[in-house]
């Protein structure tokens, strides 16, 4: 069985020193989706949600959180991020938006929280703008799709 790295012998919690790791490019890429009624998609495929745009909102929201990330997780390292991209595609079998982000930097450590924290809080958004028209809205399905870089290599979901 692999062993916690952010507990102690004893069970305290501790933050990792990574400062004998290798800087190494390190990618990570999150998804999940908030499902709704029709008539919300639409609403927000429109633009005519009342507290604006919800796509722009929701990237926007989602990028700053990625970069918040140590902020809100409390045994995360603080990263220098390189490149965070939060992408949102309508899907009408849902229906609703499905959410995508990819987080990347050249650092000791890895940024899959920091995509994951993107994911989550673009869907927190979508919610949030939307929850006038739906409140039967839900979030689902926030994932680690992918990671690649340091000494773990690559993963990928499904493989």
């Amino acid at each position: 069985m692999a062993k916690l790295t952010h507990l102690a012998e004893a069970g305290q919690a501790y933050m990792v020193d990574v400062s004998e790791k290798p800087a190494t490019d390190r990618i990570a890429r999150a998804e999940g989706h908030v499902a709704m009624r029709k008539e919300t998609l639409d609403l927000a495929l429109a633009g005519n949600s009342k507290k604006g745009d919800v796509f722009a909102a929701a990237r926007i929201a989602g990028i700053m959180a990625a970069k918040k990330t140590a902020d809100l997780i409390p045994l995360c390292h603080p990263l220098a991020l390189t490149k965070v991209i939060v992408d949102i595609e309508p899907d009408a079998a849902l229906p609703g938006l499905r959410v995508a982000a990819e987080a990347k930097v050249s650092g000791q450590t890895g940024v899959e929280m920091e995509a994951l924290t993107a994911v989550s809080v673009a869907c927190l958004t979508i919610y949030d703008m939307l929850k006038a028209a739906d409140r039967t809205m839900h979030i689902e399905g926030i994932t680690l799709v992918e990671k690649s870089g340091g000494r773990s290599g690559l993963f990928r979901r499904g493989d």
